[in-house]
């Protein structure tokens, strides 16, 4: 079996190269849209991405079985045998992507008993890598610069005279989101919301530029586990909105609940959110 630490940097490759055939797309004239059967968009970028993706994951770790949001799905009776895979979203931010705002990215993460272990996120636009290995360490590159080390931010003893930064989509929010921000101004100082697309909010908070992620709206498991694994490198974690582990690959619907992105997972989320912890 592949070390860790090799496969990492393989699968940093991998995303790179695929950002590469996704800005092939993006510098053309005009970006080309089809709709699936449940109506999200899908470009020739998500597509020659994918392609990619597959390819080389198969040449990297042939004995590895790959599950991406734009290959065949694969049923559940034969997932459930899997106790390693990879999770692999070739295009996340279809729709920012479509928009032009440069937020979108490549998200690949392996999944050991339902824990994604080693995860890449990598944003083409942007030249920016952000990879992870659990129990050995977090790390942003920017273009060409050395690797350095990331890590969360820990919530300030005082909660009162201190900001909590919060990071939000720009799509999806709602009365929800709305509650579970009041919860937090009864704690601290000022709260301050940023708006961004795909999993770049949960590269964030692993690089300690925001405390908190909160999901209240419909994502599915290749949206969230490349950065789910960077997170856990770093230091935090993603749990339910009962504050219990998100895991993957754990029943037929791949579809995850809501959700929060943790910084500081010794921080008292309960008290601070209140009863919004059980949206």
């Amino acid at each position: 079996m592949t070390a860790l630490p090799a496969l990492l940097e393989g699968i940093t490759r991998v995303a790179r190269l695929a950002g590469e055939e996704i800005m092939r797309v993006y510098a053309g004239d005009e970006i080309s849209v089809e709709h699936k059967a449940d109506c999200s968009p899908v470009t020739e970028a998500d597509t020659r991405a994918n392609r990619l993706i597959m390819r080389e994951l198969h040449n990297l770790s042939p004995q590895i079985p790959v599950l991406s949001e734009e290959s065949v799905s694969i049923p559940w009776e034969t997932r459930q045998q899997w106790h390693e895979y990879w999770l692999v979203d070739p295009l996340d931010g279809t729709k920012e992507f479509i928009n032009r705002n440069d937020e979108f990215t490549v998200n690949i993460a392996l999944i050991r008993d339902g824990v994604p272990v080693l995860g890449v996120v990598y944003a083409p636009a942007l030249e920016t890598t952000w990879k992870g290995l659990v129990g050995v360490g977090a790390w942003k590159q920017e273009r060409e610069g050395t690797p350095q080390p990331i890590a969360v931010k820990p919530l300030p003893a005082s909660l009162k005279e201190n900001v909590v930064t919060v990071v939000a989509s720009r799509r999806h929010g709602g009365d929800a989101l709305q509650g579970l921000l009041a919860s937090l101004a009864t704690h601290f100082q000022d709260v301050r919301e940023v708006n961004m697309g795909s999993s770049l909010k949960i590269c964030l908070v692993a690089e300690g530029s925001a405390d908190l992620y909160p999901r209240l709206a419909p994502t599915s498991e290749w949206d969230t586990a490349a950065a789910q694994a960077v997170l856990a490198a770093a230091g935090g974690d993603i749990v339910k909105t009962d504050l219990t582990p998100l895991r993957y690959n754990s029943e037929d619907n791949i579809l995850n609940p809501h959700f929060l992105a943790l910084g500081d997972v010794n921080a008292a989320w309960r008290t601070l959110l209140g009863s919004s912890t059980t949206v």
